[in-house]
């Protein structure tokens, strides 16, 4: 072992024998593995005949011996005929020698072949000792099967046949055996790799389709045979296919989107800094009139609040571009807090609408940001969309949150496409906004395991609701959540979100909620 690792170490070999296994086809290890197989099938068989034909030989061999034996010790000129030297041919038995053991103990035959030397299980049964004695014995070159039985007058008769027809036998039948088992082992081979081709065609098929897919980025679904393995594979690497056709169509869509959409905040904004940039240039150069300090803090503002439209349409980009599932940084949280804290946001953005405000208390297990974002899109949705002075209802009550405003509603046509990125309806495209807002409500909402719902709110105005999973009550052991709101925010009035504490009691009482969050 040494002289090996010194002998690699020199030449620089390193077997790796798992490398070498999995580099070679599984073809050719199909093949391998089958003729591996059938060739120990052959052999098992091959040797359980050869010792079950030589153990019966054998066994009929005896069975005939001791009957000729049992049957030649009845005869009472036995020790005559041997005594005038009469050969066992002329007693009709060619193939067997004939020996007797007298009662003074002489060993007496009339054959002149190589003498057979007896031994002691063929003196007990002289001797009385056994009834008969079965063993094999060699004498010269031959092998002999030697059986011993008493016979009258105190005598033994001793009867050998040899072995060499029964080896001849057994010689052909290990040949033949042989050559049939190789016969069968190059025929399992054979087998084994036309089976392998066939069998793994799918496969390679599969194989060719995944290369040209990944060269030609071509993503159309495979062709489906069958109803095998293979087959429930292609099915799997079809769904795959679809979904990352579906994922790279959205990725191309909020592309052309988002670029439809910057396109007007930039080409505002440049068009307002490039007349700056001309008015200052005139104002220097004393060639024109320069711009009226009103109308230049009028330009400066609108600047601003294109770069703000700016800043918040790249948010709501990249929340959107978030395509995995919800992160694991998530809390037990009430979301009639989230509420408080959006309400408060809000109110700074929308001096002039109302609020009407019912939450209960609803836990919920989520992310408290992203939470809060939906919460202050469907807030900034209907006080962006009520009238000066309207008044926003907003209810949670048994995990909805339903928030209706007194504007002009939506239309039939347009409901089930509120919550799609990027839309707008005909009324909203004169009013700022990038129509992202709710579509990051849907999202969050679908990370939640929740649901959104658009409809007509009993006033006219538009409703909308986000329903998630949750519980009435925090579950106990659990630590909870509890985020101040943000100093910056206003506090939101007292009299118009109901007590945490009331609000749980009321909704304990409702049979119907039995959900139950992760500790």
């Amino acid at each position: 072992m040494t002289q090996l690792t010194d002998l690699t170490r020199t030449w620089g070999y390193h077997w790796d024998e798992r490398r070498w296994h999995y580099r070679r086809s599984l073809a050719s290890r199909v093949t391998l593995l089958t003729t591996m197989a059938v060739g120990l099938s052959v052999a098992f068989v091959a040797l359980g005949a050869y010792a079950t034909v030589r153990v019966q030989m054998t066994q009929a061999l005896d069975d005939s011996l001791l009957q000729r034996a049992h049957r030649a010790a009845e005869s009472t000129a036995l020790s005559e005929l041997i005594s005038i030297e009469l050969p066992s041919t002329a007693l009709g038995a060619a193939d067997i020698r004939i020996a007797l053991i007298t009662a003074d103990g002489e060993v007496r035959t009339a054959d002149d072949l190589p003498a057979i030397q007896l031994g002691s299980p063929e003196r007990d049964v002289w001797a009385g000792r056994t009834e008969s004695s079965v063993r094999t014995l060699t004498a010269g070159t031959d092998s002999y099967r030697v059986v011993a039985v008493q016979a009258a007058g105190g005598q033994a008769l001793v009867l050998a046949q040899s072995l060499e027809p029964q080896d001849r036998v057994l010689q052909e039948l290990g040949s033949v055996m042989t050559i049939f088992g190789f016969a069968g082992v190059i025929t399992a081979g054979l087998a084994g790799w036309i089976v392998a081709l066939n069998g793994l065609r799918p496969v390679r098929k599969l194989t060719l389709a995944a290369e040209s897919i990944a060269r030609t980025e071509d993503l159309r679904p495979l062709s489906v045979e069958g109803d095998d393995e293979i087959a429930r594979l292609a099915i799997a690497f079809n769904s795959m296919l679809t979904a990352l056709s579906a994922s790279r169509d959205r990725q191309r869509q909020l592309v052309a989107d988002a670029g439809h959409e910057l396109r007007t905040p930039l080409t505002s904004l440049r068009t307002n800094l490039d007349l700056l940039a001309q008015t200052e240039y005139a104002s220097d150069k004393h060639t024109g009139t320069p711009l009226p300090p009103e109308a230049r803090r009028e330009l400066l503002h609108d600047v601003r609040a294109q770069i703000e439209e700016l800043t918040t349409l790249i948010g709501d980009l990249v929340e959107l571009a978030r395509d995995e599932p919800m992160t694991h940084v998530v809390e037990v949280i009430d979301l009639a807090d989230v509420v408080d804290r959006a309400l408060a946001r809000v109110r700074r953005r929308a001096p002039n609408a109302a609020f009407d405000v019912h939450a209960t208390s609803w836990w919920v297990y989520g992310e408290p940001t992203g939470l809060e974002r939906a919460v202050t899109n469907l807030l900034d949705n209907a006080a962006k969309w009520g009238p000066p002075g309207g008044t926003v209802t907003v209810r949670l009550e048994h995990g909805t949150l339903t928030v209706d405003d007194e504007g002009p509603g939506i239309a039939a046509k347009d409901l089930p496409h509120v919550f799609e990125r990027f839309y707008r309806s005909d009324e909203s495209r004169a009013m700022p906004g990038s129509g992202l807002g709710l579509a990051i409500v849907a999202q969050v909402a679908e990370r939640h395991a929740g649901a959104v719902r658009a409809a007509k709110s009993p006033s006219g105005g538009a409703r909308l609701s986000v329903t998630l999973p949750g519980s009435p009550t925090a579950p106990p052991g659990t630590k909870v959540s509890s985020a101040e709101a943000p100093s910056d925010l206003a506090p939101a009035a007292p009299d118009q979100v109901a007590d945490p504490a009331t609000a749980v009691a009321g909704s304990a009482e409702d049979p119907q909620q039995s959900f139950s969050l992760p500790a």
